[in-house]
Parts: C-alpha cells; sequence; structure tokens
C-alpha cells in the first residue's frame, strides 16, 4: 500500500561527478511534459541547518564524519517536514537530488557504524524508487569543474561508490550506468521512473 497515494517521491543518488542534478532536471522536465505534477528538491535542503553544510565543512572545516551524519540527518527531518511531505500530501511527484542513501554511503566510507546510521535516520521513510547513477570515482572528479569539495577526494570517493554498490546489492539502489551519453542516462533514468509510476497507478 502506499504511504501517499496519488504521489510518488523518486530519489536520485550518485557519487561526485556522476550527474545527478542535471539528470534530476532532465527528469522533472520529462515527467512534466507527461503530465506530471512535479517537486523539484534537494540534499543538503533549503533549511538553516542545509545552509550550515553547504556553507561550513563541505568547503570549510573537516568535521568527524559523525558530525557530518548528524547535520544530515537534522537537516533529512526538516526537509521532509517543510518539504517532501508536504508535496506528497499535494500530489507531485517529488524528485530528490539525494537522500538518506548518501549519508550511507558518504560516512559509511569514512568508517561510521552502519546500524548507527541507519538509527539516526529511521524517520526517513523510503522512497518509492531509489535510482543509483554510477560512475568510476576517477571520471566523476574529473567531470567536476567548479572548485572540489572537502568530500571530493579520490580514496574517498572510491569508497563511497563501494558503499553505494553494497546497497544496489541490497536491492535498495537500482543502478544506472553513468558512464554513457546524456542522453542515454537520461532515456535509462526516466524508463526506470515511469515504470514505478505505473505500477503505483499513477
Amino acid at each position: 500500500m502506499q504511504a501517499h497515494p496519488g504521489a510518488a517521491f523518486i530519489v536520485l543518488e550518485g557519487g561526485d561527478g556522476a550527474g545527478k542534478t542535471a539528470q534530476a532536471r532532465a527528469l522533472c522536465s520529462s515527467l512534466k511534459s507527461k503530465g506530471y505534477k512535479v517537486y523539484p528538491t534537494a540534499e543538503p535542503s533549503r533549511s538553516t541547518v542545509g545552509k550550515l553544510i553547504r556553507w561550513s565543512f563541505l568547503q570549510r572545516e573537516k568535521m568527524p564524519p559523525e558530525v557530518e551524519a548528524l547535520l544530515f540527518a537534522a537537516d533529512r527531518f526538516l526537509h521532509l517536514q517543510s518539504e517532501i511531505r508536504p508535496a506528497l500530501a499535494a500530489g507531485k511527484t517529488v524528485v530528490c537530488d539525494r537522500y538518506m542513501y548518501a549519508s550511507f554511503a558518504y560516512q559509511g566510507a569514512q568508517g561510521v557504524d552502519s546500524k548507527w546510521l541507519r538509527e539516526i535516520n529511521r524517520f526517513a521513510e523510503k522512497p518509492d524508487l531509489a535510482v543509483y547513477l554510477d560512475v568510476p570515482a576517477e571520471i566523476g572528479l574529473r567531470r567536476i569543474r567548479r572548485k572540489k569539495s572537502l568530500l571530493e577526494k579520490l580514496e574517498l570517493q572510491r569508497q563511497v561508490r563501494e558503499e553505494y554498490l553494497k546497497l544496489v546489492r541490497a536491492g535498495e539502489l537500482v543502478l544506472v550506468d553513468s558512464n554513457q551519453p546524456i542522453e542515454r542516462v537520461s532515456e535509462a533514468i526516466l524508463a526506470l521512473v515511469v515504470g514505478r509510476l505505473q505500477e503505483l497507478g499513477l
């Protein structure tokens, strides 16, 4: 039974340089053209905590990964409360660029206990579909033109990818090969999402 009748919660995940943000925009555009009411969003969110995350340790200061995890969980709580749940209640398809799986991958890659990460995120409901855009870490980092954040280091990104692939193997994420032309990636994501929406009767 669907938690939000008439609505769907879609998540795009991936390491840095995987193309999530561009693909989220393309997905929203395609869904709108098919007549769906769409609500695009992302984490870190626009909340006070999300702004702190963006301003602070992603660019300025590396904090212990446990602190990162707690800040992201706090932002996620606010994000669900102020944006995601109201949009779903209004019958919109929410497309979120990163969600709790990013915490499992990024902080898990830094040695944080996976059970504890799940415990502090237990308030976060599962999406109807979570897609993982897979690209080798070396390629992903080469794609980044802006100044790299404190988490965009090769060895860490390699481990992040391994954590994401564990989630794929566990059936929590559906893998799309992002190391192919952008249009083909977009087509693959759209096919998965439309298929899931049809399963939900939307």
